[in-house]
């Protein structure tokens, strides 16, 4: 009977969070767009567009009243996006949930696994009914509207048409479905990341009906904070430069640089776990007994699946198959190395031995680190956030984590947050054209900016991005932790919590014999 109540209440704590979103944006004005396109994600400022427009001939004078054609999707740009949307869902399921899953003792495999998956796919149907419209269409700098809801208005019947999304390149579109796609899967892995924060003892319906809440309230505000813009092709003047920039979001509006999704994904996502670690408590027999890793078997494999999917993480962030697809691959490959081998040359020398655990750390902490900085740095600039990331990522699992004194499972804060923070600071300073970067791109005059670069107004803007992001999330989710507990509660019984999670939540063993 308990049981059942539990699940009554998490399916109406579910359906009160999407309740109380929808009126607050039931004011939205409706969406203007150009031509066919829609507003879509990028940086405050975007490196040399992969493709310029080319030059428009002289029209006769008969034609001269003649609409300009629509842009059309290129085939080659859009396989890019669908591929690289497939890579983040790999990232994910399987290789999130099976990271985790190696991290945890064998009796709460299946329930880590079973969080991961089921996290990824609530987020995609909240994403798709109203998610996307709130955080890539146009209102305020804070949230977007309604002109999206359940994907309304990208598939017109009466003309026949598909409408596009705007990419960093002037005339130069993919079609939204596909942008839709690709930004709900970083959305879906953003929520996933925050459950190793607290892994091993969360109530399942908690930890579903939390990601509502904070899906809702932290996620989309954040994605729409840091890249929703009204795209490049509206920009044509001075005055047209200001008057869209005032329609982006928030924190773009600063010119904060986050190519994909330093600020939006990992420091959210860090912050919140570690409050949940804080609100939930300690695992029971904490510092007493031993809870290492069951099978770092698993968690190589997980690694290793991150590895490759952030290849679509980083490098479809350009939206486009070219230059900056390209820098963001080469630097994805090259941080990550770098980070793997500092992490574990680090514990070497501090520790006596290199593990094996290290090494998947490092790379995981080198991925997060470059992610907001991989289109906008140039390689030895990846190179050097790349070690950096390594060593400051071991010292936040081991140093930082005894200062905070939080039980965060799997060390979500000590890589995705001090990660997500050093790779954001340090984009400031490695976009810098002088030390290799791309610095700042005019779509006025669609060539780079001939103003100079400022390292520390740069640094500066990037540190208000993260301050923000901190401070935003840290407030949501100790909201959305103390609702859920109040009606489900948030932590399983002790003694569930002993026998493990995959039996008495689950009712399934990941390992028989």
């Amino acid at each position: 009977m308990h049981k059942n109540i539990t699940k009554l209440l998490a399916g109406i704590a579910c359906l009160c969070a999407f309740g109380i979103a929808t009126p607050s944006f039931a004011d939205a004005p409706a969406k203007t767009e150009a031509a066919t396109t829609t507003a879509v994600a990028a940086p405050a400022v975007t490196p040399v567009p992969d493709a310029a427009p080319a030059a428009a001939a002289p029209a006769p004078a008969a034609a001269a009243a003649a609409p300009a054609a629509a842009p059309v999707a290129n085939k080659g740009d859009t396989s890019f996006m669908m591929i690289s949307t497939l890579l983040v869902i790999l990232m994910t399921i399987p290789g999130l949930a099976l990271f985790y899953g190696g991290l945890v003792r064998s009796k709460n495999m299946l329930s880590v696994l079973m969080q991961v998956f089921m996290v990824f796919a609530l987020v995609i149907v909240l994403w798709c009914i109203y998610g996307y419209s709130i955080a890539f269409t146009e209102k305020n700098a804070f949230f977007g509207g309604f002109d999206r809801l359940f994907l309304n208005g990208i598939w017109d019947p009466a003309k026949g048409t598909f409408a596009a999304a705007a990419t960093f390149s002037k005339g130069v579109v993919i079609p939204e479905f596909v942008f839709v796609a690709f930004q709900g899967t970083f959305a879906a892995i953003t929520c996933a990341l925050i459950v190793g924060a607290f892994a091993e003892r969360a109530k399942f319906a908690a930890v579903l009906a939390f990601v509502v809440l904070w899906f809702t309230f932290a996620y989309l505000p954040a994605a729409h904070m840091v890249w929703f813009w009204t795209g490049p092709d509206l920009i044509t003047n001075a005055a047209t430069s200001a008057s869209e920039a005032l329609k982006a979001g928030w924190i773009w509006q600063k010119g904060a640089l986050d190519f994909a999704g330093g600020t939006v994904v990992h420091i959210n996502a860090a912050v919140a776990g570690l409050v949940g670690a804080i609100m939930i408590g300690k695992r029971v027999g904490y510092g007493r007994e031993s809870m290492a890793p069951h099978s770092l078997t698993m968690t190589m494999i997980g690694a290793s699946l991150l590895w490759v999917g952030w290849f679509g993480f980083n490098a479809g962030s350009s939206l486009e198959a070219g230059d900056v697809a390209a820098l963001a691959f080469v630097n994805t490959l090259l941080a990550t190395a770098a980070a793997t081998l500092s992490w574990v040359f680090g514990e070497w020398i501090g520790k006596g031995k290199p593990s094996m655990l290290g090494g998947a750390s490092g790379a995981v902490a080198g991925l997060v680190a470059i992610t907001p900085a991989a289109g906008f740095v140039g390689p030895m600039g990846g190179l050097v956030m790349g070690l950096l990331a390594g060593i400051v990522c071991l010292w936040g699992v081991n140093g930082l984590k005894r200062l905070i004194g939080a039980d965060d499972s799997l060390d979500v804060f000590g890589v995705h947050g001090v990660g997500g923070i050093l790779g954001a600071l340090l984009t400031g300073v490695f976009a810098a054209p002088q030390l290799g970067g791309q610095g700042i791109f005019d779509y006025v005059t669609n060539k780079m900016s001939a103003d100079p670069y400022s390292i520390g107004h740069q640094v500066w803007v990037q540190a208000q991005a993260v301050g923000t992001t901190i401070i935003w999330s840290a407030v949501v989710s100790v909201i959305a932790y103390k609702l859920v507990d109040i009606v489900i509660g948030l932590r399983v019984p002790e003694e569930e919590e002993r026998e493990g999670l995959d039996i008495t939540s689950h009712g399934e063993q990941a390992y028989h014999g």
